[in-house]
């Protein structure tokens, strides 16, 4: 998964550039990122920030506490849900927010599957 790849908000105002190999990609059913997405179960990559570039004319997602140590990171426009922040090195990126939804970003493990609807098995 060594690649540059692109994404951004529903409204494009908030883009972004991630370069070389995001890891880790996973399902997560825990309830702030069910709140977070909307869905049963939020996909994600993880990466070092440095790897991420936000070029969008709207300049950076705007962050809301979530935790103790996360911020999710959403267009302040239109609402998109584009990552999770951690207060360390690492962030993680809604794989919705990918312009291209490449066959490579497979999640690997589901967190917090026991959180998940009984109807719901990715």
């Amino acid at each position: 998964m060594d690649s540059t790849r692109t994404g951004g908000c529903l409204c494009g105002q908030i883009r972004y550039l991630v370069t070389g190999s995001p890891r880790d990609p996973h399902s997560c059913s825990c309830e702030q990122c069910r709140r977070h997405s909307g869905a049963p179960t939020q996909v994600w990559i993880e990466l070092d920030k440095a790897q991420l570039r936000w070029t969008g004319p709207g300049g950076e997602p705007a962050l809301w506490r979530s935790s103790a140590t996360t911020c999710r990171a959403f267009c302040p426009h239109c609402g998109s849900t584009l990552g999770a922040v951690d207060d360390g090195p690492t962030l993680a990126l809604a794989v919705g927010s990918l312009d291209r939804l490449d066959d490579d970003v497979v999640p690997l493990f589901h967190s917090f599957a026991d959180q998940r609807p009984g109807w719901w098995n990715p």
